[in-house]
């Protein structure tokens, strides 16, 4: 519960950054301060998603746009364009989370957060990034 947490957290600040174009180091202040976190490490993991996706936005945003070519990422809908840099950001850069994880908790903040298209189109996205990016390179390893 603790990262799902992280994750809402993580998922509120990108959207709120992105709609106000706020600085986000005062997002993330503002978020703390005036939403009652009660739980300090799930607050620490959210943050850490959000600089981690921010540092890595154009990274994380080409994979997006390979793997949704018909569908620009400036058009996605804001809620699941960052649902997916989360999951993106934890499949590259979080390698003590199982990819499966990122998927299901990407699909779960989905269901809530998102629109009722939101879960499959997050879902295969992500599903497409694992098996083309993830699965190859975790062969190769074994070689």
């Amino acid at each position: 519960m603790l990262r799902r947490k992280g994750r809402e957290i993580a998922l509120q600040v990108l959207y709120q950054i992105e709609v106000t174009k706020i600085n986000p180091t005062l997002a993330l202040e503002t978020y703390k301060k005036y939403l009652n976190i009660e739980e300090e490490k799930a607050f620490a993991f959210g943050e850490e998603l959000v600089k981690g996706v921010l540092t890595h936005k154009n990274l994380i945003d080409s994979y997006i746009q390979k793997y949704s070519p018909d569908w620009p990422i400036e058009r996605m809908n804001l809620t699941d364009k960052n649902i997916l840099r989360l999951a993106i950001y934890e499949f590259f850069y979080r390698p003590e989370i199982p990819p499966i994880v990122s998927i299901n908790e990407a699909v779960e903040l989905a269901k809530i957060y998102g629109t009722d298209d939101s879960p499959a189109f997050v879902n295969g996205i992500l599903d497409s990034i694992y098996k083309n990016e993830l699965i190859p390179k975790e062969k190769s390893y074994f070689k």
